[in-house]
This record gives structure tokens, sequence and C-alpha cells, in this order.
């Protein structure tokens, strides 16, 4: 069964722009780096591969691969993102530290169970900080979630007039 993340990985354009922006604009620490040169499948390769951990113990991991183009393509928060919970005082200091280092930031949005802010960090991905501030996920109804999905599959199965 699985018990927890340990690490969500992404590609990155630089290993230190990008802990520029995790460890010392977010605060995660940089926790590990591991420079490989042979991947699992025995190709030789060359390639950094960094950690930031998180309070839970979970990672947010990078790969910069200097020789193998990186081309980002922006795409919209609701097709990839990564969404971190964070308290909710949090949120205000975080959202004027953006604007002030002239990070992309939107926000806030209240979306009824969180409050969250937007930052697009330097290799293009939306980062949100989401604050919760409705009822907790392990307080809703049981059967919830899935009442919701039956009924979009249905919705959008209709046919539109």
């Amino acid at each position: 069964m699985i018990k927890r993340l340990h690490h969500a990985a992404y590609r990155c354009r630089d290993s230190e722009e990008t802990r520029k922006f995790y460890e010392d604009f977010l605060g995660l620490k940089l926790a590990d780096a591991l420079e490989i040169s042979s991947s699992v499948a025995g190709h030789d390769v060359k390639l950094l591969h960094t950690f930031f951990k998180m309070e839970d113990g979970s990672f947010i991991a990078f790969f910069e691969v200097p020789f193998m183009p990186f081309e980002f393509k922006i795409q919209h928060d609701f097709d990839l993102h990564i969404a971190l919970a964070v308290d909710e005082k949090v949120l205000d200091d975080m959202l004027e530290r953006g604007r002030k280092a002239g990070i992309e930031t939107r926000g806030p949005a209240d979306h009824g169970l969180v409050r969250s802010i937007y930052f697009r960090d330097p290799n293009g991905y939306v980062v949100e900080l989401a604050a919760q501030t409705g009822i907790p996920n392990s307080e809703w109804p049981l059967g919830h979630a899935h009442r919701v999905l039956d009924a979009w599959q249905q919705h959008k199965a209709a046919p539109q007039t």
C-alpha cells in the first residue's frame, strides 16, 4: 500500500537558479544533490538530481540535464502545477515577497476549502501555496468524492444544447 509521497520530480534549466527559488524564496531546504552518470537502463548520462525537503519529510526534486534541451511549454495552471500546503498567515507575506522579488505572482484566490496564491518558478512551473480554510478533507462525508465524480461523468456525457 502506498504510504505517502516521497518526491515529485521535474526538469529544470539550471540547478542553482532553481535552488534560489525553492530554498531562498520558498524556504525549502536543499536536502540532497546527486550527480548521476549512468541511467537505470545503463546509458551514459550527465545530470544533477536535487531534492528540496518539506516539513512532512517529502521532497520536490529536479533534474538538470545540461546537454539535453529543456523546452518548457507554458500551460494553464490546471494542466500542470504543484500545490504546497502552508498556514494561512504565510500567504500575505509570501504574496508581497513574490511581488517585491519580481516573480510572477498571482492571487489570492478563495477556492472555498483553500485560499491560494501562485508563483511561476524559474523553469516555468506554477507553484501554488494553499492554506486550508474550510472543512478538512478527512471530515468530508463518506462517499462525497465518488458522488461528485459520478455526477460529473453524467454531466459531461450529456449532449450540449
